[in-house]
């Protein structure tokens, strides 16, 4: 009679099995539970050990080549081809920061920039936007509106330059973008603009003359010492204090010379700006810049050191252009005192930020004694000038500072 197992009672059910059957059902159930989570294990650690490879091996590329390893670059380009094929390319990634705002000091080796920029530009395609308005960098209420609007604009990824002082774009509903600059020493600078406004360059005098056609012969031969030391008003305050306001902004304390206006712009340096580098230090900064903003600026420094570019800076040097005496040097220093405490600031925090990146490279001194002027031979080569104010007095053979 064969019996139907079937039908037994449930609770019963055991009771026909031998102790060999249980121990082996116990067996395979013991062993599919500890063989399920050994699989698991060695495929998650692979995987885990396998993601982490890549992260330092990416990290370590992008370190080395001052951007991302050339094959996520391709992957992205693969990747947006096939959306554009898709109609899908409004999910391209756009690179970031993908609004960046250059509001160039005058004078400060902008111009260098800006003729870097345009090749750049043309090289990684981005937008750049320079603006010809180069003599109002402040602006009422509804001219920044104005701006903002315009700026918010123009199709990403941009970088927007223009001589103008810092702006808020969220206090007008508009998305911040991210700000670079580059200063020089304030003595340099001012000495830079007087006698470019009066001479020019080795382009030809008579070329800078169109532009300042109501200067009087009396105006443009005045004698540098005689005014420092008389204190005409364009060697003094609130002429004397130009930096600052391009970073403390639109408010009209902005340009008093004094402490609120010095730590207002060291608090939009430090909340606003990416970088904000130093002339006398050009190649370190743009290679700040070619390792910070790759999609912009990556190799930038083979355009600036090939012989094409360097031949455009040899007519930029001001022509009859000397040095006070030592007693006006002092006498400018006391009147820029504001503006070299932020030039300071900037060279420290910009002497941080090389340091943080780890790049080697040259500084000058950080201090000298009170009311000494020292020579100092110039480290970068020659820039080139700005449209309005050529940054030329890098031509001279040394450059004088007063330092605190």
């Amino acid at each position: 009679m064969m019996k139907n197992f079937g039908s037994s009672p449930p609770h019963n059910s055991n009771n026909h099995q031998t102790p060999n059957h249980i121990r082996e059902r116990h067996h395979r159930k013991h062993g599919l539970l500890c063989a399920l989570p050994w699989r698991f294990s060695l495929r998650g650690y692979g995987f885990c050990m396998a993601a982490l490879f890549l992260f330092c091996f990416g990290s370590l590329c992008y370190q080395l080549n001052g951007g991302a390893p050339r094959i996520l670059l391709d992957i992205r380009q693969y990747l947006g081809k096939n959306l554009k094929k898709k109609k899908l390319s409004h999910l391209q990634v756009l690179p970031f920061p993908s609004q960046v705002v250059y509001n160039r000091v005058g004078k400060c080796g902008s111009r260098t920039v800006v003729i870097l920029l345009r090749l750049l530009a043309e090289k990684h395609k981005f937008n750049l936007v320079s603006s010809d308005i180069h003599n109002k960098t402040r602006l009422m209420k509804q001219e920044q509106v104005d701006l903002v609007k315009n700026i918010s604009k123009i199709p990403q990824p941009f970088l927007y330059t223009r001589h103008v002082h810092f702006m808020n774009f969220t206090r007008y509903s508009g998305a911040q973008p991210v700000y670079i600059n580059i200063i020089r020493d304030p003595i340099n600078r001012f000495l830079s603009n007087y006698f470019f406004r009066r001479f020019g360059d080795w382009r030809g005098e008579q070329n800078h003359l169109i532009r300042t056609p109501g200067m009087k012969d009396d105006e443009r031969y005045l004698d540098i010492n005689v005014c420092i030391l008389e204190n005409y008003p364009e060697c003094s305050n609130p002429r004397v204090f130009y930096i600052i306001p391009y970073f403390c902004g639109q408010h009209p304390k902005c340009r008093d010379p004094g402490v609120w206006a010095l730590e207002r712009a060291k608090q939009n340096v430090l909340e606003n700006y990416l970088l904000v580098g130093i002339l006398e230090e050009l190649e370190d900064v743009l290679l700040m810049l070619e390792r910070l903003l790759p999609h912009y600026f990556s190799g930038v420094l083979d355009i600036y050191k090939s012989p094409e570019y360097r031949k455009m800076g040899n007519l930029t040097g001001t022509v009859r252009k000397h040095t006070p005496t030592l007693e006006a040097l002092q006498v400018l220093y006391h009147r820029m005192r504001y503006e070299y405490e932020f030039y300071d600031f900037i060279r420290d925090q910009f002497h941080l930020m090389k340091k943080k990146i780890g790049l080697r490279s040259t500084s000058h001194p950080p201090a000298y004694p009170p009311d000494f002027l020292r020579e100092l031979a110039l480290r970068t080569p020659e820039p080139l000038d700005e449209d309005e104010e050529l940054d030329s007095d890098l031509e001279d053979a040394n450059s004088w500072l007063v330092h605190p």
